[in-house]
């Protein structure tokens, strides 16, 4: 394989790539990616993989937080679909994930506290990531002193904006918000061309991004996406040229 990054400075910010299927997982880490987000159905925003795809989990080099989403459409979920995410969370640690990345509001559209407790509750010796539900929400610093509270590890955030660069303002007034107590992860259209910029305006330790491009098959496109490891070493490189803030 080439275009791959082998000696990143160790203060550079970290790189998780979201990817849809085993194969791309396996692309993302040997181009060099710091962590994996696991999913299935990428076009749907992002749902749990399935049985098959976790089995296969062990073997990617690179450590992976799994999405726990049980269906496309919005993030309320009723006591069927709530059991359902619990299954998949125990799944996803036996499988050997390192965490897992989950959201859930209420009919109002804020947080569901009482619900993504009950989920955390699941999740012990698990790295937790809230989605980005977060985007959705109508007072983010609201729902980030939440997010503290029920104990997630980082959020997944584009600043309530299409793409993590048009909402770097919003990011980073969170990170300054937090100040440590949760990690703050810029995520949508993050690449090379624009990395530096939202690293800049955010002083984001970490980015998320999907790298992706178009499959195809004898030179046709077949529908679906794929990562682009030559975009994840750009970005890769991009980033191993800006040393994380201290305090962060």
């Amino acid at each position: 394989m080439s275009a791959v990054i082998k000696d990143k400075p160790e203060n550079a910010p970290l790189l998780e790539v979201c990817v849809e299927s085993f194969s791309d997982a396996m692309r993302a880490a040997e181009a060099g990616a710091d962590r994996i987000e696991y999913c299935s159905a990428l076009a749907l925003g992002g749902l749990t993989p399935t049985s098959g795809a976790l089995a296969r989990l062990k073997d990617i080099a690179a450590p992976c937080m799994v999405m726990i989403r049980p269906r496309s459409g919005g993030f309320y979920y009723d006591a069927d679909e709530l059991a359902i995410m619990k299954h998949e969370i125990a799944l996803a640690r036996d499988a050997g994930a390192v965490g897992v990345v989950f959201g859930a509001c209420d009919r109002g559209g804020g947080l569901d506290v009482p619900t993504l407790c009950d989920l955390m509750a699941e999740c012990e010796g698990l790295q937790t990531t809230l989605h980005r539900v977060f985007d959705e929400v109508p007072d983010q610093l609201h729902a980030l002193e939440q997010a503290i509270e029920i104990g997630f590890d980082r959020i997944l955030t584009s600043g309530g904006q299409p793409d993590a660069k048009s909402g770097a303002d919003q990011i980073a007034d969170l990170i300054k918000q937090a100040a440590g107590r949760i990690g703050i992860l810029p995520g949508a259209g993050v690449n090379a061309s624009n990395a530096l910029e939202i690293l800049d305006v955010t002083g984001a330790a970490e980015l998320h991004a999907s790298c992706k491009m178009a499959d195809a098959i004898n030179g046709a496109h077949d529908g679906r996406i794929c990562v682009d490891v030559s975009r994840v070493a750009a970005l890769l490189s991009v980033m191993g040229g800006k040393a994380r803030l201290d305090h962060i």
